[in-house]
């Protein structure tokens, strides 16, 4: 099947051999094409260029963007998608002045997530969490990663790493899976972190290699989850077992856990809400990605990643969203963008950059997706008719997206 896009007012992150990522001053060019054309392959990009250079060519299928920009489907590196239930009330708790660490200490939080989950059944889990996964399609993401982490049992880990395989066997959009099952402890080891780690690492962790259920190891580190200490042992053991280390740093406080990160060779640090000057001189040079979770900033009201000392230090930059029920109930990448350019000063090129190409490095998946590229995925958004590209973040909360097509295919 051959899908031929004509007429595209501008065809964006245009590329001739794959970027690993782009970082600092490069983070404010785009590569682009005005009035071009893009030529789909089945499963692939096969061809794109100018307007003026198209060559003859038989096609079943012909689609006219004149006045669209084109360019390539988001790709969310940090989300929590797979949960059961919601949490509106801790929500509505906060506005009437409780913290998020005040509701984790009220029994709340992940802990309540986690009660959930283990009280529902496999089945029901993969279909509240396959709609999800279906909205985040519809606004353009192309690529996710999810992680456990609500479980926090042998079982209930487990079930959520099996449904995470299930929906990336079942949908076209391109899904990696990350083993948290050091997100929080459980009620039952409140007073026995050693005793819960050695059981994540000598009963859970074997199993999930085994079976092949993760691509990634992740660790909450953070003041009074899991400190440095339990992140180096977390990430040492989940290395030996071949799963490569993420890692949550620098939400709340900043004790380090960029250093275990690197040390750890981690493909992602995230979150980065506080950053010191520390933290940004240990990435540089180092193939592990910064990435930001604007979302959830503004849902939680705490300070936004620091985008501007990161990216001018010279560093790459990502942006995902964190969709989870307690911190950032959206997987909309749309918005996460225009957060970023709003309230962390990046400029659109710069968060589209964040959202694309760097988004798909840190899911290790920069030689298939993130921009448009011969041999790539033929994952693209088709906007509606818009002024320019920097209308996307400019015109925030409202639906820029015409089409989205995954793997050659409209959706």
């Amino acid at each position: 099947m051959t899908t031929l896009i004509i007429n595209i007012k501008e065809l964006l992150q245009v590329e001739n051999v794959p970027k690993k990522m782009v970082c600092g001053k490069e983070m404010k060019i785009i590569p682009s094409i005005k009035n071009a054309f893009l030529l789909i392959e089945n499963t692939i990009i096969k061809d794109f260029g100018k307007m003026e250079d198209l060559p003859k060519i038989n096609t079943e299928k012909i689609i006219d963007a004149k006045g669209k920009t084109v360019l390539p489907t988001w790709c969310d590196s940090h989300s929590h998608i797979v949960y059961a239930g919601n949490r509106e009330q801790e929500f509505i708790d906060r506005i009437n002045g409780l913290s998020y660490e005040e509701i984790a200490n009220n029994g709340g939080g992940i802990l309540n997530s986690v009660l959930k989950l283990q009280q529902t059944s496999e089945e029901e889990l993969y279909q509240q969490s396959a709609k999800r996964v279906e909205e985040i399609m519809k606004l353009g993401t192309g690529a996710v990663e999810i992680k456990s982490g609500y479980g926090l049992t042998k079982e209930a880990e487990l079930k959520m790493l099996r449904v995470i395989k299930r929906l990336n066997e079942n949908y076209p959009i391109t899904i990696k899976s990350t083993f948290l099952a050091a997100h929080a402890l459980p009620s039952e080891f409140k007073n026995n972190k050693s005793g819960y780690l050695d059981k994540v690492i000598h009963e859970i962790l074997p199993f999930v290699a085994k079976e092949k259920l993760a691509d990634y190891i992740d660790v909450f580190c953070e003041t009074g989850y899991f400190s440095v200490d339990d992140a180096d042992r977390l990430l040492k053991a989940g290395a030996e077992y071949g799963l490569i280390p993420k890692i949550h740093v620098n939400q709340f406080t900043a004790i380090g856990g960029v250093q275990v990160g690197v040390k750890y060779k981690a493909l992602s640090v995230d979150h980065l809400e506080l950053m010191r000057d520390e933290d940004l001189e240990i990435l540089k040079n180092t193939g592990t990605m910064p990435v930001a979770l604007p979302s959830c900033s503004y849902f939680l009201s705490i300070p936004y990643t620091p985008a501007r000392k990161i990216i001018d230090a010279g560093l790459p930059l990502a942006l995902a969203t964190d969709y989870n029920p307690g911190s950032t109930p959206s997987g909309n990448m749309n918005f996460v963008i225009s957060t970023a350019c709003i309230k962390m000063k990046m400029t659109p090129e710069e968060a589209i950059n964040a959202a694309t190409i760097n988004g798909a490095y840190a899911m290790g998946l920069e030689k298939t997706h993130g921009s448009i590229c011969k041999g790539k995925k033929a994952n693209f958004i088709i906007t509606k008719e818009i002024p320019s590209y920097g209308f996307i973040p400019y015109s925030f909360g409202n639906s820029h997206i015409d089409k989205v097509f995954m793997e050659g295919k409209e959706i």
